[in-house]
């Protein structure tokens, strides 16, 4: 008997276990994590990560150029991202007289940053779940196709009705959960950012694609940015 009970509390608390883990939509965080958080020893609430109404920790990140994230660090819009996501800026730049990736770049004054045309940083304004309009509609009786072109007509509707409201951002509809769940993301994009420093390759680029997937790690992975919001 004791070792049934054993097995059972060992079965229990694994589950509860599971449960702590996972990643999160961070407008769900509120309704679904915020008292796990607190147990857990989280000294954020909900609304410090993720807030419509307020400065929150999701207003510090951004999506860098497509394929990274970085963050805000200062009032003025300085970013600070990985050594790779800046390589091809850095590398951009660099001459034979001046090897910014051999030698690294700083930036000692504003006027000294350097533009990098076509790179962009976006900021998610609003995370909204719109399966209710996506799903309209949709029942058992229609085909997979068909099921499939209402979903992609509910989602235009929802995207241009977005837009039509807050015309300066932009509007995306993803699928979550194997696409039973869909969200609306409002967001703004800045297409003004400047480097403002980054270290030698031998610093940030060390021990390369190897160490990358390796801990502990030793290199300086790291460059800045700005954001300029007069372009």
């Amino acid at each position: 008997m004791i070792k049934i009970i054993r097995v059972l509390i060992l079965f229990v608390g694994a589950t509860i276990f599971a449960q702590q883990g996972g990643m999160w939509i961070p407008s769900q965080l509120e309704g679904m994590n915020e008292k796990e958080m607190t147990a857990l020893g989280s000294k954020m609430t909900a609304k410090d990560i993720y807030d419509v109404d307020n400065p929150s920790l999701k207003d510090a990140i951004v999506h860098f150029n497509g394929g990274c994230t970085a963050e805000v660090i200062s009032k003025k819009g300085l970013l600070l991202t990985n050594h790779h996501c800046g390589y091809g800026a850095i590398q951009s730049h660099s001459t034979t007289e001046n090897d910014y990736l051999e030698d690294g770049f700083w930036a000692m004054k504003a006027k000294d940053e350097l533009e990098n045309p076509g790179m962009v940083v976006t900021f998610i304004k609003r995370i909204e779940d719109v399966s209710v309009q996506v799903f309209s509609g949709v029942s058992d009786n229609l085909s997979i196709k068909e099921k499939k072109d209402k979903i992609s007509q509910n989602i235009k509707k929802v995207v241009n009705s977005a837009k039509k409201k807050e015309d300066w951002y932009e509007a995306k509809v993803k699928s979550f959960y194997n696409g039973n769940q869909y969200f609306l993301f409002i967001t703004e994009t800045f297409k003004d950012i400047r480097l403002v420093g980054a270290p030698p390759s031998s610093i940030g680029k060390f021990g390369a694609d190897t160490d990358n997937w390796m801990w502990p790690r030793h290199s300086g992975d790291f460059s800045l940015f700005r954001i300029y919001a007069n372009k």
